[in-house]
């Protein structure tokens, strides 16, 4: 059996791009041929680059291409040609490129010029509500007369742009510098705005971190009271990395009271304790349901587990936070419900106080 096209293009997808990518991930390959012979099969191919700049940029690639495919059983030979689709393109203004390996850091963990304190807030596993724990409480801090800043650090599902109600794309002059978006009173910044609705992070660990610091480092977050952290669930590496290069005033576990999320609510508590980073608190989210038509209150994920939790190991438990409807709503609409004066805005009032009192935040 001779050479195929998905043959052809899976040798085609081991040509690695230098800022990421393969060719035939960002669609490079154009007018694939496959022409058989007694002797073999002759491939021919077109390498199109975006523009000539970034066609003379991978150049040295087609004869890796040509090799890669000269390679494969029955093929007798490879012609190809790079070129580059449109004319070259005029000078433009510095864009901004996130997504690249982390620059070297001496010294331990930073501190971020401008920002009083930086507290974390994670969970164990997804699903426990955290994305919405962060964005209700930095706007109830706001509320309450704090400068705070939101950063969605969850890097593969950022979600704070749809609960912050922004869609927008930050301004960056010169290619360096982020200027972040203000809504409902709150300084925040989310991969999630420099990217497609739709579009995938596909990254592997250091770009990954990479990004965090750029994030970090590279946002005018401007004179902050607190910068609050919404990381991504689990233990990886962004966890890793924020409490390896940052200085943080702390930590703040979300977990539903169900056992299943306990177990991995305790994996976070045990991370922060080896990577030094002391834990402020807990918080039990869906705490309680109260019915919004008959006003009977059940305990889906069962009751109090949290608050045991934190007795148990001797750390604070700031609050509970009931599972509502209108807190669901208000967060997909883009008005997070701490931001209004509905009953359920109270919850989180009353956390946002507790902090502050605590001198937390």
């Amino acid at each position: 059996m001779g050479v195929s096209r998905d043959d052809v293009m899976a040798a085609l997808a081991g040509i690695r791009l230098p800022d990421g990518g393969s060719l035939v991930s960002q669609d490079m390959i154009r007018a694939l041929t496959l022409d058989e012979s007694p002797g073999g099969t002759t491939v021919r191919f077109v390498i199109e680059a975006p523009s000539p700049e970034l066609a003379r940029q991978i150049s040295p690639l087609q004869p890796l291409a040509e090799s890669a495919v000269r390679a494969l059983p029955g093929v007798l030979s490879v012609q190809a040609v790079t070129t580059a689709h449109g004319p070259a393109a005029k000078p433009a203004a510095p864009s901004l490129k996130i997504g690249q390996h982390p620059t070297p850091q001496q010294g331990g963990p930073q501190k971020l010029t401008g920002i009083d304190r930086i507290i974390a807030i994670g969970s164990g596993k997804g699903g426990v509500g955290k994305s919405t724990v962060s964005s209700n409480l930095a706007v109830a801090l706001a509320r309450q007369g704090r400068r705070v800043g939101l950063l969605d650090a969850d890097i593969y599902g950022p979600s704070q742009p749809r609960m912050m109600g922004v869609n927008r794309r930050p301004a960056s002059p010169d290619g360096k510098i982020i200027e972040p978006i203000v809504a409902h009173g709150v300084t925040m910044m989310s991969l999630g705005l420099m990217l497609k609705d739709d579009e995938a992070v596909i990254w592997r660990g250091p770009m990954i971190m990479g990004a965090l610091q750029q994030l970090l480092t590279q946002v005018a977050w401007g004179e902050l009271d607190i910068l609050l952290i919404d990381l991504p669930p689990g233990t990886g590496d962004i966890q890793l990395t924020l409490c390896q290069r940052t200085q943080l005033t702390g930590a703040i576990v979300v977990s539903t009271p169900q056992d299943v999320a306990l177990i991995d609510a305790r994996k976070a508590l045990d991370m922060f304790l080896k990577l030094k980073t002391p834990v402020l608190g807990l918080i039990e989210n869906m705490s309680t349901f109260c019915c919004p038509n008959c006003g009977h209150e059940t305990q889906i994920f069962g009751h109090g587990g949290v608050k045991a939790d934190a007795a148990r190991l001797d750390l604070p438990f700031l609050g509970e936070l009931p599972l509502t409807l209108a807190v669901r709503q208000a967060g997909d609409s883009g008005t997070p419900i701490a931001a209004t004066d509905a009953p359920e805005a109270e919850a989180y009032a009353r956390l946002a106080h507790r902090l502050i009192a605590g001198g937390m935040a």
